[in-house]
């Protein structure tokens, strides 16, 4: 017997079904299952031979499902009736109490969950493995000089491991964002049935221990309208993106001829179908290009969300085509990036020949007058009026002759010759944090020890 006289329209099945995308939540409305059967007995709701009659017929399905021979059905209107449907199958009328004190709204959200906490951490794995990567190669060019840069204009001298270790704490954030997700995943909504909780005596905190939840959902209207676990993993994800697309940028500037840092592995590149000289560093333009669409993910979900009335809407069936996309994305991403970055060759000549840009030192002789007791605004201007000197004449810096050193201030003697020596403006940035070659050192210890700390396998 149906409440409905009609069968639903074709169109409408296929708005309204989701079983092409949610057959992903497959092993965790499985694990969820076998631990309600489980509760269901310990509390004779159900009895001992339909739990085990339950079990018998979830590890049928889970065999089924891992090798892909589970029969969908025309009429599966989601995964988690669709494995309802077989599990009645195998182990017939049975099968029938499995759905017993749950709804599919408190089912749904804890299914969302388990696949929520699964991924964050392995989203997190995946970062801490291309952070490692990035901290050998920083290890690799310890000392290697290269211009850093503010408007994408030349700024001071760094070392390119200083450069590099930049990204590694970035991503070192967006392990403790995906962190962050793991602990949002924490109460158990199921128990709370369709919204108001469910008319028997149920044992939540024992389902809650055995799938790993640290707590059950104080509120069963919450409980089951939640989805803020899903929004903080779109928020972390689009953030770690954003840094990706960040390292793809650079990649592709310094892979350029223009620039000639770095030469991107043919592994990683592609060529032209008309030119064939060309290698496109299109991984790089790729991590570049995905970050957009993480985000956009975010802010779709947050359209969905941000005007429901509780509890639970059909409209937050799209939460799952935005996670999903967006888990395989980052994911891709981190790999691509991490492959990208082991086979990636800097060259030191032309970084060195950018980074031995002489007024890249200009903070550098500002600073050794402010040192001779002139204040560092009339120290700018100082040093401003010596660029221009020198680019009006076609001159470096160091050929200025001492008598226009004078004209400008009589601050100024050999030492400011001695200050556009090689590699002195690098190793003058003894600050903490800084990119002297002490300090780097440094960074590289507390980098390897941060994301040593952060790794769980």
């Amino acid at each position: 017997m149906s409440r409905f006289a009609e069968p639903p329209d074709a169109v409408f099945r296929a708005l309204n079904d989701s079983i092409g995308y949610d057959w992903r939540l497959g092993p965790y409305d499985l694990q969820q299952s076998r631990a309600h059967a489980s509760m269901l007995a310990a509390r004779g709701i159900i009895g001992e031979e339909d739990r085990d009659q339950l079990h018998g017929a979830l590890d049928q399905v889970q065999a089924e499902l891992g090798e892909g021979s589970f029969p969908f059905a025309e009429g599966d209107e989601d995964i988690h009736m669709a494995i309802e449907r077989r599990v009645t199958e195998i182990a017939g009328p049975v099968g029938g109490k499995l759905h017993t004190a749950r709804s599919r709204n408190d089912q749904v959200a804890t299914d969302m969950a388990l696949f929520v906490r699964a991924h964050a951490h392995q989203t997190s794995e995946a970062i801490g493995r291309l952070a490692e990567t990035l901290i050998e190669l920083a290890e690799a060019h310890l000392d290697w000089p290269m211009p850093g840069y503010t408007h994408l204009q030349r700024a001071q001298p760094v070392y390119l491991s200083h450069h590099l270790l930049a990204y590694v704490w970035m991503l070192a954030r967006d392990r403790g964002r995906f962190a962050g997700v793991s602990a949002a995943t924490g109460k158990l909504p199921l128990g709370a049935g369709a919204l108001a909780g469910v008319n028997f005596d149920t044992d939540r905190r024992a389902v809650a221990g055995e799938l790993g939840f640290t707590g059950v959902a104080e509120n069963s209207i919450d409980a089951v309208s939640n989805r803020d676990f899903v929004l903080d993993y779109l928020a972390a994800a689009a953030t770690c993106a954003t840094h990706l697309s960040r390292l793809g940028a650079e990649i592709v500037l310094w892979s350029s001829e223009e620039f000639g840092f770095c030469e991107v592995s043919d592994a990683w590149a592609s060529g032209s179908s008309i030119m064939p000289q060309k290698k496109n560093p299109d991984a790089a333009e790729l991590l570049r290009a995905k970050a957009p669409r993480v985000a956009a993910h975010l802010v779709a979900l947050h359209g969905v969300m941000h005007g429901l009335p509780l509890t639970y809407n059909k409209d937050m069936q799209e939460d799952k085509e935005h996670l999903f996309d967006a888990v395989d994305t980052l994911d891709l991403c981190l790999a691509a990036a991490r492959g990208m970055l082991a086979g990636i060759e800097f060259r030191r000549e032309r970084l060195a020949a950018a980074a031995g840009d002489e007024f890249l030192a200009a903070t550098d002789i500002a600073d050794l007058l402010v040192r001779r007791g002139m204040p560092f605004r009339e120290s700018h201007g100082v040093v401003a009026g010596l660029v221009r000197t020198a680019i009006d004449q076609g001159k470096t810096l160091s050929e200025l002759t001492p008598e226009e050193l004078s004209e400008h201030s009589p601050l100024l003697d050999d030492e400011f010759y001695a200050v556009l020596g090689d590699g002195a403006w690098l190793e003058t940035k003894v600050s903490e944090g800084g990119t002297s070659l002490a300090r780097v050192r440094e960074q590289l210890a507390q980098a390897r020890e941060a994301i040593a700390a952060g790794r769980t396998g």
